[in-house]
């Protein structure tokens, strides 16, 4: 449990300064809105802000997993005992990682095409779009990996018995609050 409790703590930090990072969009953003009223403007303010909400995204998948914020529909896994709970849990979180890691390697191909093209946004910033696809790889990545590790140190638990640390690791959020 110690593992998650690190895993968590770093992916605290990584969500602070993604938090920064959209602050500074909104902050670029609201420059921009007010130039616009004096009759100038930065430009390019929609572009770069879907720039930072897609590497926002992709670095903020991590942690709403470790913090149990993803979504999950567990009407098969409510009122049910605490090892099948478990068995529920960790299915939904080997699929999980199938599905990160997938997306994590089919996210490199695009990096991969815009770096041997030296390929540029279609629009008038002409923005190298290797500048902001390393970044939003690099989060899918994290992402994989934080799943990985998640399910790996669920799955110790649960071989170990520990189904009440399992399911505070990979349980239902809504489920947890009612058993607390």
């Amino acid at each position: 449990m110690d593992f998650l409790m690190t895993l968590r703590a770093i992916n605290r930090k990584i969500a602070l300064l993604v938090g920064l990072l959209l602050l500074a969009c909104a902050g670029f953003v609201l420059l921009d809105i007010v130039a616009r009223q004096l009759g100038s403007s930065f430009g390019g303010t929609d572009e770069i802000s879907g720039y930072v909400m897609a590497i926002a995204t992709s670095w903020g998948m991590a942690y709403t997993l470790l913090e149990l914020g993803h979504v999950r529909i567990d009407f098969l896994r409510s009122g049910r005992p605490p090892l099948l709970r478990s068995l529920f849990d960790i299915l939904s979180m080997i699929v999980l990682s199938g599905t990160v890691v997938l997306i994590a390697i089919q996210c490199w191909p695009v990096l991969a095409l815009s770096l041997k093209n030296s390929s540029t946004a279609n629009t008038p910033l002409e923005t190298p779009l290797a500048l902001v696809q390393w970044p939003w790889f690099a989060g899918w990545l994290w992402f994989a990996v934080m799943a990985c590790l998640t399910t790996l140190a669920a799955l110790r638990l649960i071989l170990r018995g520990e189904l009440e640390a399992s399911e505070a690791a990979i349980g239902a959020f809504a489920e947890q609050e009612t058993l607390q």
